[in-house]
């Protein structure tokens, strides 16, 4: 595969959703750069030049919420459950993290299950199409459709809970 050729071919389109998944040009510069970084050490695991721009918006979007992450006060393993202390942290930030916490884990509940499974399996354990298909005994096509759904109520539900303006009820679609 000419991995230059298919990174011209697609880092613009990419670079748009990272846009709007990453809220501002410098992260979407950032994540793109990681993502191809990342593609090309990989690209030995694509298996199809035709989904290169699927599986490159893909990283990029683990790339993103990595940033974001990292970038959040706490990162979710670390949040207090209950309010407890986090060394380091002060009340201001103990507070955002436990409301970004309930916050999240609210949207996850409000998932149908065969949904949230899928979510969580893809993108909070980060298992591959493949090894969630075979697990739930789905086909690939149908963990990515409900991963999709899944991922689209997830943003409708935070962005609603966060007080963001959604494009969904604009008729734009779930993403920003």
């Amino acid at each position: 595969m000419d991995f230059e050729a298919l990174t011209n071919q697609h880092k613009d389109a990419v670079y748009r959703q990272m846009l709007r998944v990453c809220g501002n040009r410098e992260d979407a510069e950032d994540v793109l750069i990681e993502a191809l970084l990342r593609a090309w050490r990989h690209i030995d695991r694509l298996r199809d030049a035709e989904a290169f721009r699927a599986w490159l918006a893909q990283i990029a979007r683990r790339v993103c919420f990595r940033v974001r992450r990292r970038e959040a006060l706490l990162p979710l393993e670390q949040m207090p459950e209950f309010g407890l202390p986090v060394s380091g942290a002060g009340p201001e930030e103990l507070w955002a993290a436990t409301e970004m916490k309930r916050v999240f884990l609210g949207a996850l509940a409000t998932l149908p299950p065969a949904y949230r499974t899928v979510y969580e399996l893809r993108d909070i354990e980060e298992r591959s199409g493949e090894e969630v298909a075979h697990q739930l005994d789905l086909t690939l096509a149908a963990v990515k459709s409900r991963l999709r759904r899944a991922r689209a109520m997830m943003r409708e539900r935070l962005d609603r809970e966060l007080g963001f303006t959604s494009t969904a009820s604009q008729g734009r679609g779930p993403w920003k």
